[in-house]
């Protein structure tokens, strides 16, 4: 299961440098994906083979002085009530603060794992006066620089192995579909309305913290589990924060799933942080299908839908590949056909298409359109063969496979999508030497 883990500490310590160099590692790993930019708080690191989301609760803030305390405060809490490993980041030049002593004190009381890492420990006189942070009471510290990337790699270690072990076996192949978006798209109504029975889901329960809920859903001939993570603790404490916890939520949400449903209010439009949340499931590589929820409110002529789903296409671009459904889960309209597509949507993300097949189809489109030469250089792509991965990557072997630019792997990308059913899953395309 995917593990997340949070940095948390006051402004200034480097959180998001060390954010970008945690992240980039993975980067420079994995082909950079077209047309996504990263948002700054979230992003992927994969380590001697582990891969985990990180969060950055830095970026969340609104920096007036007088409610600085306050808002560190609720970033604590937020990563400490959703991540499962907490990193402190705490800086050697400024010793200890009244805020790092604040902070300490706070993740002193919790049962999760925290790493206390001591930033910009570039040379031996820092190493020594990094010793002071034992004062802390939180135990052994990592000191490393975060610039020039020394003493990552102990740290990411002893991370990765504080991450609790899951048992394997519970992987049966059942589907699982999570209902994602941001607040008050009703995530809960449409919950309720497929299962049926009104689940006291929104009353909140105080002090429980509980994960994402997996129902397993099994009727009119579906099974699969709905992931729910919606309404499950509107936490007192943390009112303001809605955006970022919508944030955390989904990560978790989306992480445990193979289909996302992605809500959107009719009576809103599409707005950046359901662009956000559909870019996190594309990262994730999970299939989507999106649901504009609430239709039964929306003064409607004939063109209305056409031009409500050209202005929602327009903000998915380049993947837009992705089945858009308009629903109400008050009056049930279209649910059991939004099921069915995300049903659709898990096949299409676990087809395997046979080797032969694959070339006979794939050799004719590159025949139709070549790679553009670089450099008076003609580039030939040999042969082409599906990725043994959960979703749908393709390596195509070639013999300069530096020189195939962005616009022709979505070209290779648009023609996989016409010849073989792919609606609502992201592809990979990777170029291999041959």
């Amino acid at each position: 299961m995917g593990n997340i883990v949070a940095i948390v500490g006051r402004p200034n310590v480097g959180k998001s440098t060390l954010f970008n160099r945690l992240t980039e590692t993975r980067q420079a790993i994995v082909d950079e994906v077209s047309g996504v930019t990263r948002d700054r708080h979230y992003g992927k690191v994969f380590w001697n083979g582990q891969e985990f989301s990180l969060i950055d609760t830095g970026g969340y803030v609104t920096n007036s002085d007088d409610i600085f305390e306050e808002e560190i405060r609720k970033q604590v809490i937020l990563a400490m009530e959703e991540a499962d490993v907490v990193i402190f980041l705490v800086d050697v030049v400024a010793g200890i603060t009244d805020l790092d002593e604040t902070i300490a004190g706070m993740l002193r009381k919790i049962k999760k794992p925290v790493v206390l890492v001591v930033n910009k420990v570039d040379n031996s006189e820092r190493l020594y006066d990094a010793s002071v942070f034992y004062g802390l009471g939180l135990g052994d510290y990592f000191p490393l620089s975060s610039i020039n990337g020394s003493g990552t790699g102990d740290m990411l270690d002893k991370l990765t192995s504080m991450f609790e072990k899951t048992d394997e076996e519970e992987e049966e192949e059942i589907p699982k579909i999570a209902v994602v978006g941001r607040p008050n798209v009703g995530k809960s109504s449409l919950i309720n309305a497929l299962i049926g029975e009104e689940r006291n889901i929104v009353t909140p329960i105080s002090g429980t913290t509980r994960d994402s809920i997996h129902t397993r859903y099994n009727k009119y001939n579906h099974d699969f589990y709905l992931v729910d993570t919606a309404g499950l603790r509107k936490k007192g404490k943390v009112k303001e924060d809605l955006e970022f916890y919508a944030v955390m939520r989904s990560v978790r949400a989306i992480e445990h799933a193979d289909v996302c449903m992605l809500l959107i209010d009719a009576t809103m439009g599409i707005e950046g942080q359901d662009v956000n949340i559909f870019h996190l499931i594309e990262r994730n590589w999970k299939g989507v299908v999106v649901l504009v929820n609430k239709w039964d409110l929306v003064e409607k002529d004939t063109q209305t839908m056409k031009q409500f789903e050209a202005r929602i296409r327009k903000r998915m671009e380049p993947f837009v590949d992705v089945p858009l459904l308009f629903i109400s889960a008050l009056t049930k309209q279209r649910i059991h056909k939004a099921l069915e597509l995300a049903i659709e949507v898990y096949n299409n993300r676990k087809k395997r298409i046979p080797t032969s097949a694959l070339n006979e189809v794939m050799q004719e489109s590159i025949a139709a359109y070549h790679p553009p030469a670089v450099k008076g250089k003609h580039i030939k792509i040999k042969y082409v063969t599906q990725l043994p991965t959960h979703a749908p990557a393709f390596a195509f072997y070639c013999n300069l496979p530096q020189y195939i630019k962005e616009p022709y792997k979505r070209y290779l990308e648009n023609q996989l999508r016409k010849h073989f059913n792919f609606t609502g899953v992201p592809i990979r395309i990777f170029m291999r030497k041959k």
